[in-house]
C-alpha cells in the first residue's frame, strides 16, 4: 500500500522513495544502511514536540490502524455481530465477541473504512442511531454473560444527517451513557484514533480510559470550534482552536479525562502498527486482570465516582 505523507513529512517521502529503489537490489546497495539510519534520525526529530493541530492530523491520518485491524491483531477469534434488532445494521460501529489472551471480552468500535467505496458504506465512522443502539445491545449481551467489554474510539462525531436525528440520534447517545455507567462488567476504553464529541462518549463511559499518544479527544472539532468561537476557519484560526481545545493524550492526562497515554513511536502507529498493537495488547491485559478483581457494585460506584470528578478544579 502506498504510504501517505502529511505536510510535516514530506522529508520523508523521497529518502522513503530511494530506500526502496535500494532495498530490492541484490547484493544489498553498500549505502543503504546509511540511509535507514538517516531516516530513523529525521523521523525522530520530525517528530519532535508536535503541536496540537498536527496530533489531530496523525489522529485522522488515513494509514492509522482502525478498530477492525486491532480486532484481528490484538484479539484472536473475533466474531462480529450485527444489528440493532429495531432499524438496521450500522457499519460504522462494528461489534463483537473476541479474546485476548485467555481472557473472553465483548469488543466494540467504531470503523472509518479505507477505500472510498468502504468509507461511504460506514459514513466515514460517523454513527447513525441504529449503530450506537447495536453497541448497547451488545453492552447488554456482554453484562448478560459476564464478559467485560473493550471499546475502541476513532470518530470525527455522530453522523450528522437529517435521517440520524429523525430516529432519536440525541436519546440513543444518551441512553448509551446511562446505561454503560450502571454496567456491573469492566469496561476499558481506548482512544485509537480522533475521539469527536457525543459520538465518541457513546462509546467512552469506561472504568479505565486510555489514549494513543497521537489520537485527539474532544467536545467538538478544532474546525468547528475555529468556526463557532472566531468566524473563520482558517489555518490559524484552527490551529488556535486546536491549542485551546486541551485535545491531546497529554492535556487530557493532566486534566484526568483519561487514565493513561499508550506510548507511540516515532512515525506514529500508521508508520509502525506492529508496535502499537503490542502497547494495546498490554494496556488491555493489565487494566482487565485488575479490574477482574472488583465486584459488580464496586465496578458501577467507581465509575460513578470517576465521572462525576471530571471538570472539577
Amino acid at each position: 500500500m502506498q504510504s501517505t505523507y502529511l505536510d510535516f513529512e514530506r522529508p520523508l517521502e523521497e529518502l522513503d522513495r530511494r530506500i526502496e529503489e535500494l532495498s530490492g537490489g541484490r547484493p544489498r546497495a553498500p549505502e543503504l544502511d546509511e540511509l535507514l539510519r538517516g531516516r530513523v534520525r529525521l523521523e525522530t526529530e520530525l517528530y519532535r514536540d508536535l503541536g496540537p493541530w498536527v496530533r489531530v492530523q496523525l489522529s485522522r491520518h488515513p494509514d492509522r490502524p482502525q478498530a477492525l485491524d486491532y480486532a484481528t491483531r490484538v484479539f484472536r477469534d473475533f466474531t462480529e455481530l450485527h444489528g440493532d434488532r429495531c432499524f438496521a445494521d450500522d457499519a460504522a460501529v462494528i461489534g463483537g465477541i473476541a479474546w485476548i489472551g485467555e481472557q473472553p471480552v465483548l469488543l466494540v468500535g467504531h470503523q472509518r473504512g479505507r477505500t472510498t467505496q468502504e468509507k461511504v458504506r460506514r459514513n466515514f465512522g460517523m454513527p447513525k442511531p441504529e449503530g450506537y443502539r447495536k453497541a448497547l445491545r451488545l453492552f447488554r449481551l456482554a453484562e448478560r454473560f459476564g464478559r467485560p467489554i473493550v471499546c475502541l474510539i476513532d470518530t470525527q462525531g455522530a453522523f450528522p444527517g437529517p435521517d440520524a436525528e429523525e430516529r432519536g440520534q440525541a436519546e440513543a447517545i444518551a441512553r448509551n451513557l446511562r446505561a454503560m455507567a450502571a454496567l456491573r462488567v469492566p469496561i476499558v476504553v481506548c482512544v485509537i484514533g480522533e475521539g469527536g464529541s457525543g459520538g465518541a462518549l457513546a462509546l467512552g463511559v469506561g472504568d479505565r480510559v486510555l489514549m494513543f499518544e497521537y489520537a485527539c479527544y474532544s467536545v467538538i472539532t478544532p474546525e468547528g470550534c475555529a468556526s463557532i468561537l472566531y468566524r473563520e476557519k482558517t489555518a490559524g484560526s484552527v490551529a488556535r482552536a486546536a491549542e485551546a481545545l486541551r485535545l491531546t493524550a497529554r492535556d487530557l492526562l493532566a486534566l484526568e479525562v483519561i487514565d493513561e497515554v499508550l506510548p507511540e513511536p516515532a512515525g506514529a502507529a500508521h508508520r509502525h502498527p506492529a508496535q502499537a498493537m503490542d502497547a494495546l495488547r498490554g494496556a488491555l491485559a493489565r487494566h482487565l486482570t485488575e479490574l477482574g478483581a472488583l465486584s459488580g457494585d464496586e465496578l458501577r460506584r467507581a465509575r460513578y465516582e470517576k465521572f462525576r470528578r471530571m471538570g472539577r478544579f
